[in-house]
């Protein structure tokens, strides 16, 4: 058993690295969307998965583990030639705003839809038949989407070459991908300045050009021979392409890490204990409070990922400040829970699902952003270790931790009360048992 639950969760894991970097490629200039997209998907796939088994439920359960192994097998087979990089670079339309629009749409009339039915499921219960046409109208929704390529691609009039000459073209070392990216450093040639004549800046735009390159050519020559001092510098800069252990001599990657590790591991310690919580503040049915944080995570997903694209395209902010104001709402969540307040399940629950959600829709963005997308597979996997680690740093650990302080000082104090008590039980007992 252990080693099929390893082979499933390392199975998952293949799944999503493999259509979040793909889809990352593709579509560089829309990072926040697209993750925001996928993760929110992957918030849903446990309900959709349900609801498509409520159809072909039988009493043997092996029928829903063989359903689980095959079906997600099957998908990966039949996609596994379409998902991949295309080179996203040329292939930006100004309809894409358009398409994630309608795409984000879809999210949200998915979301809603699985909520109503799980609601009359509960509520009212359906028969066979409604399952059936329920669960068709799931699928009909989630193969929506499909329309957005079938449309760009037999119905568009945009002429891409021409959105293509005005993008820049890709690096050097993305298009030369055998060449060790530790080798490509980039040579400056701060002595084409000093040996520029002073009338090259008032030459025609090509003219000067061509002399510069003349002049970068003869300093090349010029340095192969060591007559000119080359400066190099080592390693990629931000925005460059990294590999993992370049990025983990960065500052900025081990914050990114240590925010992921303390946000979801704060998160996931409250997502672990919300029904003990919602039971000591007075409440019975617990599993609504599970339903509401699920439903904030996954439109915090899905919002998070195009809020903090505004904020990096419109306003020119770094996409740190989105995660920054995620984790200022989950202080803002803990700290109400602390407080045990009236309305505290609720206010707690929105705050805290709303940033947990926001980071697993930032973070691997902005990795993207600082360390390029090659090697984006083996840092956002690095990335997610944060997920467990902070799940057993909180929740393993401080809660425990906390919880086994508090009850062992609990039984104390009621076993003083119980010896405090115990003399004067039996002295009435004994008074009671005496002759009169």
């Amino acid at each position: 058993m252990c080693i099929l639950i390893f082979v499933g969760n390392n199975g998952e894991t293949y799944f999503n690295t493999a259509a979040l970097v793909s889809c990352v490629q593709n579509f560089p200039k829309n990072r926040g969307p697209i993750v925001g997209i996928l993760k929110g998907f992957a918030g849903l796939s446990g309900a959709i998965i349900t609801q498509i088994y409520a159809i072909v439920h039988t009493p043997d359960d092996a029928a829903l583990i063989f359903m689980v192994a095959v079906g997600p097998a099957m998908v990966v087979v039949a996609l596994m030639f379409i998902v991949r990089p295309v080179g996203g670079h040329r292939q930006v339309r100004p309809s894409d705003g358009i398409s994630f629009t309608f795409l984000y749409s879809v999210c949200l009339v998915l979301a809603a839809y699985l909520m109503g039915v799980m609601l009359l499921e509960d509520l009212v219960g359906l028969s066979e038949t409604i399952m059936v046409v329920c669960t068709v109208i799931l699928i009909a929704l989630l193969l929506l989407p499909i329309v957005i390529p079938v449309m760009l691609s037999f119905f568009s009039n945009d002429d891409e070459s021409v959105y293509a000459a005005l993008l820049p073209s890709p690096r050097r070392e993305e298009a030369s991908g055998s060449v060790p990216s530790e080798e490509q450093n980039e040579v400056i040639l701060s002595e084409v300045e000093d040996v520029k004549p002073k009338d090259v800046d008032l030459l025609p735009a090509s003219e000067r050009q061509k002399r510069i390159a003349e002049l970068q050519a003869r300093l090349f020559q010029a340095a192969a021979v060591g007559a000119v001092r080359v400066k190099r510098r080592r390693g990629p800069r931000r925005g460059e392409d990294f590999t993992l252990l370049q990025a983990m001599i960065k500052a900025d990657f081990w914050l990114l890490f240590f925010s992921l590790l303390l946000g979801s591991g704060s998160g996931l310690t409250v997502i672990d204990n919300l029904g003990q919580m919602s039971q000591s503040l007075g409440f019975e049915e617990s599993h609504i409070f599970v339903s509401m944080i699920s439903i904030w995570n996954f439109l915090e997903r899905v919002a998070g990922g195009y809020l903090s694209e505004i904020i990096v395209k419109d306003y020119a902010y770094p996409r740190a400040i989105a995660l920054a104001t995620a984790q200022v709402f989950m202080a803002i969540g803990h700290f109400t829970f602390a407080m045990a307040w009236p309305g505290t399940m609720y206010i707690g629950t929105l705050l805290i699902g709303l940033g947990y959600g926001a980071h697993w829709a930032i973070v691997p963005a902005a990795a993207s952003e600082l360390f390029g997308v090659k090697n984006f597979g083996a840092l956002y996997n690095f990335l997610t270790v944060a997920n467990p680690a902070g799940s057993l740093v909180f929740s393993g650990i401080i809660a425990s931790g906390i919880y086994d302080y508090e009850a062992k000082k609990q039984a104390s104090q009621h076993l003083n009360s119980t010896l405090v008590t115990m003399p004067s039980r039996l002295l009435g007992m004994v008074s009671d048992a005496t002759p009169a």
